[in-house]
């Protein structure tokens, strides 16, 4: 598949009121791209618009559960910028680490009904216009897609389910030209992973005990630059940081060693009782 130059492209973000949506916006805006930003805090979304070329930039107040709320979104745009070439959906939540048994079902399915619900409702109401572009979908991942998720265990499920559903579309779409990359982000320095983690003194022991390179943060900066050139060069896949990708390339044979060293390490174990024992979350 050639390449794909974002000049004089348009494309949809959702969650891009912040973070790693803000960011991607600016970059794809930077390469000439017009964009519409999506969020579900329209206040943040408007302000994010103004942070852009008010020619290139169009804010839509959206929730990603709603797929009336979707398809408006795409509607607009293409009414705006008369098509869509690209559809980015970003938007997520995270839960502060908790356990299973200590996560509330309506939390639990939250987290899902955003993360993987909010992303079929994404590229369901954008498939067409962007079938018809011969456009590239992005689907945010993570690396606990393939890393052990105790104690995120919706977040986890979530994200891997979303690398699957990228894989099958890759396949499907080839024939219409369709490009699709899944990003695999691991610790970027946005207000989710802050709310998630910071100040859970729990959350940071456990995460002690990954080394240090792979819980150092990027900005979110890096993160819109690496879905950037991942666009335009038709890449399946992005890993960031970069040092997470072994562990991928390899996950047939460090997870199942990874998982039995999580069950056998006292430390862990420690920290996963107490993360129990506070209760729910």
């Amino acid at each position: 598949m050639s390449n794909f130059p974002l000049s004089g492209r348009v494309a949809l973000i959702t969650g891009s009121g912040r973070g790693i949506g803000l960011a991607t916006a600016h970059e794809l805006s930077r390469r000439g791209a017009r964009v519409a930003l999506v969020d579900v805090d329209g206040e943040e979304c408007s302000r994010a618009a103004e942070s852009l070329p008010p020619d290139r930039a169009l804010a839509i107040a959206g929730d990603v559960t709603d797929a009336g709320a979707m398809q408006r979104a795409v509607a607009q745009t293409v009414d705006r910028f008369g098509r869509l070439d690209v559809v980015i959906a970003n938007a997520g939540v995270a839960l502060t680490p908790t356990t299973f048994r200590r996560t509330s079902s309506e939390r639990f399915e939250r987290v899902l009904e955003v993360n993987l619900s909010g992303v079929h409702r994404t590229v369901s109401a954008a498939l067409g216009p962007v079938t018809e572009a011969g456009g590239q979908i992005v689907l945010i991942s993570s690396i606990y897609a393939f890393a052990n998720g105790m104690a995120e265990a919706p977040y986890a499920m979530s994200k891997a389910a979303v690398e699957q559903f990228g894989r099958a579309l890759r396949a499907e779409l080839a024939p219409a030209g369709v490009g699709v990359t899944v990003a695999y982000f691991g610790f970027i320095d946005t207000d989710m992973v802050k709310d998630a983690l910071d100040g859970d003194p729990l959350a940071d022991e456990l995460l002690g005990a990954l080394p240090a390179p792979l819980r150092r943060r990027l900005p979110a900066a890096q993160a819109g630059l690496a879905i950037a050139d991942a666009i335009e060069r038709r890449r399946p896949r992005v890993i960031r940081p970069r040092r997470w990708i072994a562990m991928s390339m390899l996950r047939g044979v460090t997870e199942p060693l990874l998982d039995a060293a999580i069950v056998r390490n006292r430390k862990t174990q420690r920290l996963l009782r107490a993360i129990d024992e506070r209760g729910r979350r």
